[in-house]
């Protein structure tokens, strides 16, 4: 069973609030969307009957420990019964607890992240659970096999020293090419920042950040993965700097895409 999940947190967000509406834009994109629900490779994905929808967490407070927790254990139950989970965010901080309850079920797990940015920050603006940390905290935990960064264009002196310390592979933008995903080991979990996709293709994100992927670029990455998914999280699809709805749209194909890799 395949199951999706809204997470609307984005209390972790550095810059601009707005992650925390994207889950139901994005499904609305099913009912008043242009395309219909077929992937790239002609699968047609139907809720109810392909995937379950568990709806949106919701959060008492907006308090980062507390929701990390609450995070963590209902993940923890949804995949209890060998089901595999599609996280909507929300912010990138999510990937911190659902990433771990993952490893929990599943053991040490293979990464890829799709990001323009390393996460990396050991304490960023003083905050453990940030939206610029949550990888930093998952490999001080030891839950990750492997950690794979594509798309990166931000990185600092200090997150390039994190990723020696941890043994981190980068494909930074400038370097990019698909040659990397021969060497993905599996089974896999899929970190998914659409601001991994360049502005021009993505505006509604909160950090614009140029020289990002097309569109193509990034369907034929998720198209070109062999091995096993076992889970995967979409995030930091802000609908408040959006344009007529095209990063929701988006946001709705690269779900689709997901699933489908999940099946």
């Amino acid at each position: 069973m395949i199951k999706v999940l809204g997470i609307p947190f984005d209390s972790n967000s550095s810059f601009l609030r707005g992650p925390y509406l994207a889950p139901p834009r994005i499904r609305l994109m099913a009912a008043e969307g242009s395309a219909n629900n077929y992937t790239e490779e002609g699968q047609e994905i139907i809720a109810g009957r392909d995937y379950e929808d568990l709806g949106d967490l919701s959060f008492a407070s907006q308090d980062s420990q507390k929701a990390y927790e609450q995070i963590k254990r209902y993940v923890g139950e949804a995949i209890a019964d060998e089901s595999k989970l599609l996280s909507l965010g929300g912010d990138h901080s999510i990937a911190y607890p659902v990433i771990e309850a993952h490893a929990l079920k599943h053991g040490p797990m293979h990464v890829l992240q799709l990001d323009a940015h390393g996460d990396l920050y050991h304490d960023f603006e003083s905050n453990p659970f940030s939206h610029a940390s949550p990888f930093a905290r998952l490999l001080e935990k030891g839950v990750l096999q492997s950690l794979t960064q594509v798309g990166i264009r931000t990185l600092t002196q200090h997150q390039r020293e994190q990723a020696a310390k941890y043994k981190v592979k980068i494909v930074e933008m400038k370097d990019f090419s698909l040659e990397f995903v021969s060497a993905l080991d599996g089974p896999l979990y899929i970190s998914l920042d659409i601001d991994v996709l360049d502005p021009a293709f993505a505006p509604g994100v909160s950090h614009y950040e140029p020289g990002g992927m097309s569109t193509r670029q990034l369907l034929d990455l998720l198209l070109a993965v062999k091995v096993p998914v076992i889970g995967a999280d979409l995030v930091e699809y802000n609908p408040i700097r959006d344009h007529h709805q095209m990063t929701a749209m988006v946001a709705f194909k690269l779900m689709k895409e997901l699933i489908a890799k999940l099946k």
